[in-house]
């Protein structure tokens, strides 16, 4: 039997309760922003969607360019500032972040602030498409195939050397120089190379001829032919990353040799590898490509 004592007792205990589950917080749910403005994942922007990248591959992007306090990063279509943050407060770059969204600018803004990098974090709030971002040394993309495609011919006249990180989407047939995933996401680095194709002629250290070589290139891509003597040969391994050029050949006595150095507009200046020494070359393109 239910007395009115053990009646008041359950009431107070299922009061007790109600209360108890009425000050529970719900569980947690991913939120972004601050108490001005609160993005939501997925919202539209101009011409793209805005998806957050996860901290884990904001760190691999920014590790696989091997950014370092003398790089300054772009981020385009900066969002809420996450990665040009990360640049600055982990990898101690200067970094600018451009954004469309008045709001999300200002979002970034102040998040570059409350983490303690407002003073090498800049965020623009503008169109990628008609920003300056040629001082980048390092620049991140999150946006999409066409928008990476139509932004490739700006990449392509940075200066050599330049890393463009992309989160997701590629650049068509400008294959990267490396490609990774972190969880089920992908990601894509290239190296803007020099131009290095036309007619090179190469002399060793004392002004003694050593051959002329036609290059031919696709973006990063480099293959020809060196002419020594009254014989052309194939060059061998060739490689062009960023403004460092490199290949072997055959000499007229049989032996291998290699050359590597930088391209710095029509001159190289670099190394001839001979057998247990290297001897200094000089290069000078004569002819551009047909």
């Amino acid at each position: 039997m239910i007395t009115s004592v053990n009646r008041f007792i359950l009431l107070f205990a299922w009061t007790a309760a109600a209360a108890a589950i009425a000050q529970t917080p719900p569980p947690a749910t991913p939120e972004y922003g601050d108490e001005f403005y609160r993005p939501h994942s997925g919202q539209a922007g101009k011409n793209v969607v805005w998806v957050p990248t996860p901290d884990e591959l904001v760190q691999k992007m920014l590790r696989s360019a091997k950014v370092t306090e003398k790089d300054v990063v772009y981020d385009l279509g900066a969002g809420d500032g996450k990665i040009p943050i990360a640049a600055a407060r982990d990898f101690k770059a200067r970094a600018i972040g451009i954004e469309y969204n008045p709001e999300m600018a200002e979002l970034a803004r102040r998040n570059a602030k409350r983490a303690g990098v407002d003073d090498r974090v800049k965020i623009i709030t503008g169109d990628i498409f008609e920003s300056d971002f040629s001082e980048a040394t390092v620049v991140t993309l999150y946006l999409l195939p066409d928008l990476n495609y139509k932004l490739r011919p700006t990449i392509l006249k940075m200066k050599p050397g330049t890393r463009v990180v992309s989160h997701q989407f590629n650049m068509r047939d400008w294959e990267a120089d490396e490609t990774y995933t972190e969880g089920y996401r992908d990601a894509y680095l290239w190296i803007v190379p020099a131009q290095a194709a036309g007619r090179w002629t190469f002399k060793e250290e004392k002004g003694e001829w050593l051959g002329t070589a036609d290059l031919s290139q696709v973006f990063q891509r480099v293959g020809g032919y060196l002419t020594v003597g009254n014989k052309s040969q194939p060059l061998l391994a060739p490689t062009l990353t960023g403004d460092q050029l490199a290949f072997s050949f055959v000499d007229p006595d049989g032996q291998a040799r290699s050359i590597r150095g930088k391209i710095n507009g029509d001159n190289f200046e670099g190394w001839l590898r001979l057998s247990t020494y290297d001897t200094k070359v000089t290069g000078t393109r004569t002819a551009l490509p047909k």
